[in-house]
Parts: C-alpha cells; structure tokens; sequence
C-alpha cells in the first residue's frame, strides 16, 4: 500500500521536542524503526516548539533547514517521527521535493514488511486503507478532474469519488474477513475456558525478549531477532507447569509508543487473546534507560483494547546486560510484582516458572471452590 524504500534509501530523520522529554530514546527508536523498514539514515534535523505548525509541522524555517539536509545529504525520502496531517505532509512534499513519511505510516510500512499469516495480512491491510482514506487528497489533485475522453466518460463520478467508494468497499470485505477469523478464534478460546485451562499473555514493548521468553519457557522455536516488531502473529502453546498441569501461554505483537489507532483497531482479533487472558505477563527490557516510559506506553495501549485491570506481573529481561541478578521482588502484602530474569541465557527462567505453578494452583483451587459453592446452592 506505501511505497516501502529499496535497498539503500536514503532518509533524514525529524523530530521536534515538544516538552515530551526523552529526545535521545526517541530517537534512537525511529532509527530502529527507519532501518527495519529498508532505509539508511544519513541525516537528522531537530527542533524545539510549543506546538505544531499549521502548514509544515516545524515551521517554515525549519523546513527550509530539512530542506537543505536532503540536499546536501542526496536523501531519498524525510521521516518524522510524529504523525503529521494530509495537508502538512502535502506542504512539505512540495516544500522539499521529497518524498515525507510519519511515524504511522512507517509503523504501517513495518507491520506489512512483517505479516507472515493469512491473518495478520488482512489486517495489515485493513490498517492502511483506513490510513489511506484520510489522505487521498494528497498529491491526487489531478483526480479531482472529472473523467472524460473516449473510453472514460462516465456517469459523472470524479476519480477520487470512486476511489474513496472503491476503497470502503475493500475496507467493508476486509472487516467481514477478519470478523469470520475473530469468530473462529472465539470458539477455540471458548474450548479452552471449558476446559479451565489458566491462560497466560506475554505482552510488552517491542524488542524487550517476549518471543526470546516464550521459546525459554515452551521450546517453541518461535521466530524471534533484535529488531522491532519480529512478531506479528499470536503463537500460543501448551505450558506443563509440573503438579499444576498445563496452562496456555501466548506470544504477542510487541507495542510502542504513538501506536496508530487503526493499527489497534485492525488487530483487534489478535489482540483479543491478551483482551481475555486471565494473567498478563508485563515484559520490559531491563537494559533500555526508558524502560519507564515504555512500560506506560504498554499499560497506555492496554487500557485502549480494554486490558487494563487484568491481574499483570512484571518480568524485568535482559538482566545479564545490568547490574541486577535473577529474582522475584513483592510487594508490603507479599504479592509479587516483579520477576527479573533473563531469557537469552536462561537465568531466572526457573524462577518463573515457580511464580507460574503457584499461580495456577491458586486458579485451580479458586475453580473448585467455585464449583463446589455452585453444587452447595
């Protein structure tokens, strides 16, 4: 749907501090995100606003300066690290002469280069068009002319009425597709839940070890590398946690920070699994010095999908590259809150697995107290 870069494109990077704070992680993250998407940085203007500017973003000045690091640095393409509206991407396009992409459409770009299943295509797609159909204006003025000549004179509709109707037609067929894979999923949720099967959802910020984890704990072989958004594709496995039997362990799409809504909103059939776990396995990335504002980037996306108040433990990764050492931390009342491990190496790992037996034993045991309540009555 975008035009993802070739090999060797070249990109300057932008982005304006708004007062938001922690300007070098930021960074360092569209960095990430610009080279899993095929780019090569060559270049980054930033910038300091009280709020955006109407017609370019960062002013007209600071975009005579982007103007000038893409010429200078022969760059291919602009990326902020912001969403920016149709009409400032449409000004600045101009301005530069330059292809410009936001950080929406870059996520975007990213999660379509990733989807591996039939599942996470639909809804990759569905994504985009729906970004799409908020800019069809852009760099389109040539379809306001209405259709004519011979072979192209029509009822009357304009180009890009019939593409706007073209394109909810598509987003309408995608939406029935992926309603019909979320109805199946229901009923294979709703097999388990018969059966009482504790279930468990990793979930996290991208690149914290989630995947890395999971394959420590169920030996899955699930594909997992150090880059952003490796996994796209629930996996769940089956867990035997010893004298408590077996529990369902999913892996998930990692989030991140400014996550677009529509991305949200088109995978909401994945998401459904963390939606409906009985425990969430919160996992952060011990070693990243923004460890804190990516745990409330999580907990930000989990109170969107309606997860928030589900029954959460921290599990701090990646402790072989700080200081720490494996252990579980509680809180005043002795319940844990945190379990600091790592799943490269292992460490910890065994630890988790304790955290886990004892919390299923405890949903066994609450089960047949239930039960055993309900045959009383």
């Amino acid at each position: 749907m975008f035009d993802r870069p070739a090999a060797g494109t070249r990109a300057i990077l932008v982005q304006v501090d708004f007062g938001q704070g922690g300007i070098d992680e930021r960074l360092a993250e569209v960095g990430l995100l610009a080279s899993s998407a095929g780019a090569t940085v060559v270049g980054i203007v930033q910038g300091r606003r009280q709020a955006p500017d109407s017609a370019f973003f960062v002013g007209k000045g600071k975009a005579e300066e982007v103007g000038t690091a893409a010429q200078l640095n022969e760059a291919d393409i602009v990326i902020f690290n912001h969403d920016i509206t149709a009409a400032q991407q449409r000004n600045l396009e101009r301005k530069l002469d330059c292809r410009v992409v936001d950080r929406s459409a870059l996520i975007l770009d990213i999660f379509a280069l990733r989807a591996k299943s039939h599942e996470g295509k639909l809804q990759v797609e569905l994504a985009q068009l729906q970004h799409l159909s908020t800019r069809l204006v852009r760099g389109w003025t040539h379809l306001e002319r209405q259709k004519g000549g011979i072979g192209l004179r029509g009822p009357g509709e304009k180009q890009l009425e019939t593409d706007r109707r073209l394109l909810g037609e598509r987003v309408k067929l995608l939406k029935g597709r992926l309603a019909q894979l979320e109805r199946q999923r229901a009923v294979r949720r709703r097999a388990r839940e018969r059966r009482d099967v504790l279930s468990i959802s990793l979930v996290g910020y991208t690149n914290a070890g989630k995947s890395t984890l999971f394959n420590a704990l169920t030996k899955a072989g699930a594909y997992a590398a150090d880059q952003l958004f490796a996994t796209l594709d629930t996996t769940s496995r089956r867990l035997f946690l010893g004298e408590a039997g077996n529990v369902v362990l999913s892996d998930t799409v990692g989030f991140i920070r400014d996550l677009p809504h529509s991305l949200v909103a088109a995978f909401h059939a994945t998401l459904e699994e963390t939606i409906s776990a009985d425990l969430l396995l919160h996992v952060v990335d011990a070693s990243s010095e923004d460890r804190e504002g990516q745990i409330a980037a999580v907990n930000g996306v989990l109170e969107e999908i309606g997860a928030g108040m589900l029954p959460q433990i921290q599990v701090w990764n990646k402790v072989d590259a700080t200081l720490a050492s494996p252990e579980v931390q509680q809180d005043a009342y002795g319940n844990i809150t945190r379990v600091l491990l790592s799943a490269r190496t292992g460490d910890g790992v065994g630890l988790l697995r304790k955290v886990l037996t004892d919390v299923a034993l405890a949903h066994k045991a609450a089960l047949t107290a239930s039960s055993a309540t309900s045959d009383s009555n």
